[in-house]
């Protein structure tokens, strides 16, 4: 299957009055037609990063210095505005796990998503309207005409992160990038939005990748997994393989770190230690520090990410 996306060499940094932090270093994946993909990761490390380079968002003091992000073949980084507007909400969408700060206060949900389709369609005001309202219904919102004219505060959190599925979704995406999409949602509605996505995936047949700090989440959905720490990839396989058989150390940390209610798990594990700056990266292995199994060499050779077994790379010298 072709590759739809394909990240070589990214490298994003954000430079401050006396310091040079390396959110992004040396990030290279790809994400297939029809595939959903999860990168996942503590705060900080580096993901939300890689999802706003892929659109170019990256602003001042932030820069992108290196690296390829083909999308069908063409490098995004070497377009202009006006081609970058043209693929941005159209051809790649994406959603944030704060949707009513994302959402425009002053404007209707259906106006919101009318906006969007203008942007980026030529179509009639008629027909746009029935593509809001039919869209509205593929994402599970109740009595369409309703809330078409509702205003977002007048909506619950998951009725909010629909309509923002429905707005990035009206342009039909060939990829969708939904950055922590259920942090701010209870549990129930967490699933359900899971379910939703999944669901418009295979409907649009459209590719995901899905950015979140939470492991049971990507476990519903996910085909492939890539953990970052540190601004780095250390871990990237089919997503059986890293719930079954992980091999980095930080991986398998965060496995035990999630409540496992079937197994009677009354306490969990937790990661000593907190995430590198990104100014200041340890020498050697950057999960040295908290690393169980660290020795002298962690601290002095850095690992190169490797396949150790078919499809499964590792950022690790004892594996």
């Amino acid at each position: 299957m072709k590759n739809l996306l394909d990240i070589q060499n990214l490298k994003t940094y954000f430079y401050l009055e006396e310091q040079v932090l390396k959110a992004v270093d040396d990030v290279s994946f790809s994400i297939r037609t029809k595939e959903i993909v999860a990168i996942v990761g503590e705060s900080g490390c580096g993901k939300s990063t890689v999802a706003l380079s892929i659109l170019n968002l990256i602003s001042s003091p932030g820069k992108i210095v290196d690296g390829k992000i083909n999308f069908n073949d063409v490098d995004i980084l070497k377009l202009g505005n006006k081609q970058l507007r043209k693929i941005r909400g159209n051809d790649i969408s994406m959603i944030f796990q704060e949707p009513l700060s994302c959402l425009n206060p002053t404007l209707t949900i259906g106006n919101q998503i009318l906006e969007a389709i203008f942007t980026h369609k030529s179509t009639s005001k008629a027909q746009a309207y029935k593509d809001t309202i039919d869209m509205l219904k593929t994402v599970g919102l109740p009595d369409q005409e309703r809330i078409f004219n509702t205003y977002p505060h007048q909506l619950s959190g998951g009725m909010q992160q629909r309509a923002m599925i429905a707005m990035a979704l009206i342009t039909k995406p060939q990829l969708l990038i939904a950055d922590e999409p259920t942090t701010a949602l209870d549990v129930t509605i967490q699933a359900q939005i899971l379910s939703l996505l999944k669901t418009l995936q295979r409907k649009l047949n459209m590719s995901i990748l899905l950015i979140t700090h939470d492991l049971s989440i990507v476990a519903q959905v996910a085909q492939r997994i890539i953990v970052m720490y540190g601004g780095e990839i250390v871990e990237e396989a089919d997503a059986k393989q890293v719930f079954v058989n992980p091999l980095h150390p930080y991986t398998e940390a965060l496995l035990k770190s999630v409540p496992d209610f079937k197994k009677g798990k009354d306490k969990l594990e937790v990661i000593p230690g907190s995430v590198p700056n990104p100014a200041e990266f340890p020498t050697g292995c950057r999960f040295h520090p908290r690393c169980r199994e660290a020795d002298r060499i962690c601290k002095k050779v850095k690992p190169g990410l490797f396949e150790v077994k078919k499809q499964h790379l590792v950022r690790c010298l004892k594996r």
